[in-house]
């Protein structure tokens, strides 16, 4: 079986894990890191875009270029998520444990992060972990997302905060 360009440049330029899960006509860019998170239909991920094990990502969504989603992240449909978007996953991380051993999975929890429906976020914001951003909100560029953000709400700045609600589109 003859090899197509579009599988030449996956191969060379992507790193998309045996365990992945996408959905039918998803498009990714180049030099994206994909393992052990599911991805839905028809969605679309920028170039230098790194998603870890355990992440889901919705159908009809646009990951844009240099975005980090973290094991834990729950995005659902429709949702943009701007350039430089970083989700963080642990409150208090640290390299070593107690007595000096660097850490591993068993020595820290995961805490979850759920970004619903429509909602948009701008390019170079951070969510810290354990919220939930509402359906249909919108996060501003350059934001740091401490608490949970209600639906259909504008938030901005460091840390967000509410602007005013989203008007009908």
């Amino acid at each position: 079986m003859k090899e197509t360009a579009i599988e030449r440049a996956l191969a060379r330029y992507t790193l998309v894990s045996d365990d992945v899960k996408l959905g039918e006509n998803v498009r990714l860019g180049n030099f994206v890191n994909l393992y052990g998170c599911t991805i839905g239909a028809r969605t679309r991920i920028g170039a230098f875009v790194e998603i870890q094990k355990n992440a889901v990502v919705g159908r009809d969504c646009k990951i844009q270029s240099h975005s980090f989603i973290c094991e834990g992240v729950n995005i659902e449909d429709e949702v943009f998520i701007g350039h430089s978007v970083t989700f963080i996953n642990d409150t208090y991380p640290r390299a070593t444990t107690r007595d000096g051993r660097m850490q591993s999975e068993s020595d820290w929890t995961v805490l979850p992060t759920l970004v619903k429906r429509g909602a948009s976020i701008g390019s170079g914001s951070t969510i810290l972990a354990n919220v939930t951003i509402g359906e249909s909100s919108i996060i501003g560029a350059g934001s740091i997302v401490t608490r949970d953000v209600p639906p259909r709400t504008i938030v901005a700045g460091n840390p967000a905060k509410v602007l005013r609600s989203v008007n009908n589109e």
